[in-house]
């Protein structure tokens, strides 16, 4: 049975554990609020600027531009851009990419050629262990993320695609709905998914300035560095909630321990009150009919 002294010892050891979870979540929700604000100013943007380029691919010529060729025949090569945290400690932020992705990894088969770019420590980690061909590692960055980081990936994926090396790019990041929702997205990045014409869109004839070939040089590029800076900030913020959301339990958690060793704490020790009256009385008891 475990002594008084014990019993201090685990009371102590998980107040220290519940003053540092309630820190990160108080550091966590500081985090959140700023990238939370981030992420919802940029939205509005990448969204218009995916409805753009999907309409635009739907009357451009295919061929007057690399990011729009569409390789369908042969052996398809794939590239898959896997987003985690570079830290843990945010419940089931990081395992569920990892599910996620390799539910894609697995379900393909002899006819895809799978590679993966990871970001984020956890990701790296996780595929530094399996079997899967890595083509680039993009680590500790988040707390300082900024566009430049977004572009430099988005470059990276632009020429592995205009130079065959894939046909098709898809990103699996958390997108986020809320402080304690996150929800596994798969996104196709790259070709772009020309938008499905209402009758009312396909019958408007465009006039193009200066010109379709102009726009799209300009444009595609900047596309896909955008839609790479949303997904990034996408994963930032359900990081910051993700944690803030599992340090808040881990407190509530170790508030509950705190009451139930403190309870166990009064019992052992008025246990050991009545013990030890017990063996007074007894002693004395005796001492009387030794007397007697």
């Amino acid at each position: 049975m475990a002594t008084l002294r014990d019993i201090k010892r685990r009371i102590a050891s998980v107040k220290s554990t519940q003053q540092i979870t309630k820190a990160m979540k108080l550091v966590a929700a500081a985090k959140l609020r700023r990238a939370q604000e981030r992420i919802l100013e940029a939205r509005p943007y990448a969204f218009k600027m995916q409805e753009v380029l999907s309409s635009l691919a739907l009357r451009a010529d295919p061929q007057s531009h690399p990011l729009l060729l569409r390789r369908d025949a042969g052996r398809k090569k794939k590239t898959l851009v896997i987003i985690a945290a570079d830290k843990g400690l945010c419940g089931a932020f990081n395992s569920n990419i990892m599910r996620r992705s390799l539910e894609l990894l697995r379900a393909t088969d002899g006819e895809v050629a799978m590679t993966l770019i990871v970001v984020g420590r956890k990701a790296r980690d996780f595929y530094r262990r399996r079997p899967y061909t890595i083509r680039s590692e993009q680590i500790g960055f988040f707390d300082k993320l900024a566009y430049a980081h977004a572009a430099a990936l988005g470059q990276e994926l632009a020429k592995a695609y205009m130079a065959g090396e894939a046909d098709e790019i898809q990103l699996v990041y958390n997108e986020f709905k809320s402080v304690a929702t996150q929800r596994v997205v798969v996104e196709r990045l790259l070709p772009i998914e020309p938008l499905q014409p209402s009758e009312e869109l396909a019958a408007i004839d465009f006039i193009y300035e200066p010109s379709p070939a102009a726009i799209l040089e300009s444009l595609l590029p900047k596309h896909v560095e955008v839609q790479v800076y949303r997904a990034l900030m996408e994963s930032v913020a359900g990081e910051y909630g993700a944690r803030m959301t599992a340090m808040e339990a881990a407190t509530k958690n170790a508030s509950e321990m705190i009451d139930l060793l403190t309870l166990q704490f009064n019992k052992a020790r008025q246990e050991r009150i009545t013990r030890e009256l017990l063996e007074v009385v007894g002693g004395a008891e005796a001492l009387r009919q030794a007397r007697g």
